[in-house]
């Protein structure tokens, strides 16, 4: 075994605090005016984080960038579901995971996780995989920005190997999907989940170049739509697509379950929710409106950069 595939939790958690870093003070100069509070807590159970929130700036209604590091006797059952012959193992998890709610309608919000876990058990070797990609989920429809964004996670994920990108692009398809609604959560981006292919070396350096690549990704498509006008109709339809977001998180996400199961801290796992939602009894926008092109050329799984 080569140097490179020994794992290295010390060198994840390092690059791990270095993301959340780089990702807020990236951030606070996006936003301008607003300013990241830094939140550290304790688990009783073993292990901790920092979450990080921006709320009221000019450009963010709510920024969250969280780290944690938690450990504990048993692995939840979110984390075992999928690899039953792992229930009842030690584990050791950390991550960075972020939810950006801008507030102009016109500028999507996303989403970020990175994460490593080991299930450890006593007289057996420890087993580890990596996890995580990001979405972005936009209120009113820019084919420039969904080709942008997963342009630049193709280019990411090559510089790990050649299939590996329509690979995530289709597990986030699939993951990120509202099966009780029919709709994909946004245009779908990168994400994967039990991923060690390759040993420690290759799996690391692709859960690198996914983080590394989230702010080239997003920020391009804040500053093209931070100033783009919009009025109470738009303001209205980005509240109640912010719905869906919540649905997802609280039906489907298995991300919100491991932090609940595995007895994280409540404002931390739910920093991600909107700060303002509405609910609309079966809304259906206007036809040939934007808001209905949303809804029934990009909620649906699709090949962003297929040649014209």
């Amino acid at each position: 075994m080569s140097q490179t595939d020994v794992p290295d939790a010390n060198a994840v958690e390092q690059w791990l605090r270095g993301l959340q870093s780089r990702i807020c003070d990236a951030l606070e100069q996006a936003d301008a005016s607003g300013r990241f509070g830094s939140d550290h807590w304790s688990r009783a159970e073993g292990g901790g984080g920092v979450t990080r929130i921006l709320e009221d700036g000019a450009l963010f209604e709510r920024a969250g960038v969280g780290f944690s590091l938690v450990h504990g006797p048993r692995l939840p059952p979110s984390a075992s579901a999928a690899r039953p012959e792992l229930a009842g193992r030690g584990f050791r998890a950390m991550g960075v995971s972020l939810v950006l709610h801008p507030r102009n309608p016109h500028v999507p919000t996303t989403h970020l996780n990175v994460r490593y876990l080991v299930a450890e058990k006593e007289g057996a070797p420890p087993v580890w995989w990596f996890g995580g990609g990001y979405d972005l989920t936009p209120y009113y429809p820019y084919e420039t920005d969904a080709m942008h964004w997963h342009g630049t996670a193709r280019a990411a994920c090559e510089r790990v190997g050649s299939t590996v990108y329509p690979r995530l692009k289709q597990h986030c398809d699939d993951y990120f999907f509202l099966k009780h609604r029919g709709e994909t959560r946004g245009v779908g981006g990168l994400f994967c989940d039990d991923w060690s292919e390759g040993g420690f070396g290759p799996s690391f350096a692709l859960i690198r170049a996914i983080g590394d690549s989230f702010l080239p990704a997003y920020l391009p498509i804040v500053e093209r739509r931070r100033d783009t006008p919009y009025g109470e109709r738009e303001r209205h339809w980005q509240l109640v697509r912010r719905g869906r977001y919540v649905e997802f998180n609280l039906v489907w996400d298995r991300g919100t379950l491991f932090g609940l199961q595995s007895g994280g801290r409540t404002e931390s796992i739910l920093m991600s929710m909107p700060p303002d939602v509405r609910w609309r009894y079966d809304l259906k926008p206007e036809p040939g409106s934007p808001e209905a092109k949303l809804l029934d050329e990009f909620l649906k799984p699709r090949d962003w950069l297929a040649p014209p």
